[in-house]
């Protein structure tokens, strides 16, 4: 079957708007113009187009073009031309990807409840790893060509399949080294492995240690590990500001970067020195292990 009988819409991520045509007129030319059953009739045209006009939220820029509209809007006006010809199925080529990060936060909220709306299933590609975990019911994570994990943005998060997809996350230390009994060696520490903590067997891309850099807890050099902890030392470089949380770098004596994220709502380490050393440590129940 030809693609464009498929029932599949498309999303460009230049949005690849008809700059000649108004709004109204860039959203109603799938309909008019479809090789199957075009809608002819000027009122049946008119209405369908005013229904997907006020569900993208475009009310009172019909007949605007489309060089005298906002980013946002234009990218609504792409959404609503694909959604009109009511397509089973919609791929989305990172269509987020040419707005400002202001902007790019609504719209993911909007895509969402758009979806939701009309109950049409969304395929969304998008580079940016926090975009895929809001939007998404299902994030399938894609290396080198094949499907790495399958799962709910929860399970990706908090569990991923490999080191390969926690390091597309870009929120966990990962260590590299093997397994020895009940630790973990690497060149810069034993961690102990606990017997809650995630171990995954079989790993196609070497045996890795893997923690989230949130989970991870800033204390003065050789302090020492508690209870159910693992730890090494490292020599503090910077942080980053950003609002609500502030981002701590580390690197080990080997040269190994390490990042500590905090949220200013819940704990702030005190002022860090650079070139400092201090221990990091964390409940070795939440680390991640593959083997």
């Amino acid at each position: 079957m030809p693609s464009h009988l498929r029932g599949i819409g498309f999303v460009f991520q230049n949005f690849a708007l008809f700059p000649h045509l108004s709004v109204r007129d860039n959203i109603a030319f799938g309909l008019a113009n479809r090789a199957v059953d075009p809608v002819r009739d000027r009122a049946a045209l008119r209405s369908r187009t005013d229904e997907m006009i006020a569900l993208v939220g475009l009310q009172g820029l019909a007949e605007r073009g489309v060089h005298q509209i906002s980013g946002g809007q234009r990218q609504r006006v792409a959404l609503a031309r694909t959604l009109v010809t009511e397509p089973k199925l919609v791929l989305l080529d990172e269509p987020l990807g040419a707005l400002d990060a202001n902007l790019r936060l609504r719209m993911r909220g909007e895509l969402r409840r758009i979806r939701e709306q009309l109950g049409v299933t969304f395929l969304h590609v998008t580079g940016n790893d926090t975009e895929a975990l809001a939007i998404g019911d299902r994030v399938i994570v894609l290396d080198r060509g094949s499907v790495a994990q399958f799962a709910s943005p929860d399970a990706v998060y908090n569990c991923p399949a490999s080191a390969r997809v926690a390091r597309f996350l870009n929120c966990y230390n990962i260590f590299r080294g093997h397994r020895d009994g009940s630790g973990f060696v690497s060149e810069f520490a034993t961690f102990p492995i606990s017997g809650s903590a995630c171990v995954h067997d079989g790993a196609d891309d070497g045996a890795a240690y893997c923690i989230r850099h949130d989970l991870v807890r800033i204390r003065d050099a050789h302090a020492s590990a508690n209870g159910n902890e693992a730890a090494l030392e490292a020599e503090f470089v910077t942080s980053e500001y950003s609002g609500a949380s502030v981002t701590y770098f580390f690197k080990t004596a080997q040269g190994e970067a390490i990042e500590v994220s905090a949220h200013l709502g819940h704990h702030r380490p005190g002022d860090l020195e650079p070139k400092r050393c201090y221990t990091l440590a964390w409940d070795a129940s939440q680390a991640l292990v593959f083997t």
